[in-house]
């Protein structure tokens, strides 16, 4: 292969390392199972992760992208008949908070819904009020348009499965760690396990 053809081909390769590492995509097929292994432990300084977005909390108040400042916030996306990979995120990211000891306090971990048909601020409350889910848990839902615009700004991938009353989401398992300023810091695998990714939100609160 020529050495013009050998760079074009290197950088190319590059380039789509690149783009897989800022995406930090998993997607959760329709029969739950993970469609590829995540192992993105963060990569920092994404300012094109996050931005405005206009939802309701599970008590039905309106809340906008503000509801980020003055904490670490770890913002997930599921929804509330998810049957493994969002209720096991959940309990990973409790784990998260216990591992962080004495700065655990100081994160707060927003759950956005991508399946607002069927989950209703009361639908929300119900679920994050489940035993063995950690306590004080965010949770966000809204109209179908002020979902997607949510989910395009966090760069989150969700799409309908099925028809009828059993359908399901393929959705994202990206974990967002946000800055208290609201902004992006680190994309956090929901395998990563709880003592790595304290690490990695630890080095993130290092960094300010």
């Amino acid at each position: 292969m020529p050495r013009r053809s050998i760079l074009l081909f290197a950088g190319a390769c590059i380039a789509l390392a690149a783009a897989v590492a800022v995406s930090a995509i998993v997607l959760v097929n329709g029969r739950g199972d993970p469609a590829s292994p995540s192992r993105q432990i963060g990569s920092s300084g994404q300012p094109d992760v996050g931005g405005p977005f206009q939802l309701v909390n599970q008590d039905g108040q309106a809340v906008d992208q503000t509801l980020l400042n003055g904490r670490w916030s770890l913002v997930f996306f599921g929804f509330t008949y998810c049957p493994d990979y969002c209720p096991t995120t959940l309990q990973m990211l409790e784990a998260t908070k216990q591992a962080l000891g004495d700065r655990a306090d100081e994160i707060q971990i927003v759950f956005i819904s991508i399946d607002p048909e069927r989950d209703t601020p009361q639908a929300l409350k119900d679920y994050l009020s489940s035993d063995g889910f950690p306590e004080g848990v965010i949770g966000l839902t809204g109209a179908p348009a002020q979902v997607r615009a949510a989910a395009d700004a966090y760069r989150a991938a969700y799409q309908k499965v099925g028809e009828g009353e059993a359908y399901t989401m393929n959705h994202s398992l990206t974990i967002y760690l946000m800055g208290p300023d609201g902004r992006f810091r680190s994309a956090i695998g929901h395998d990563l396990g709880p003592e790595k990714s304290a690490r990695v939100i630890e080095q993130a609160m290092a960094r300010g």
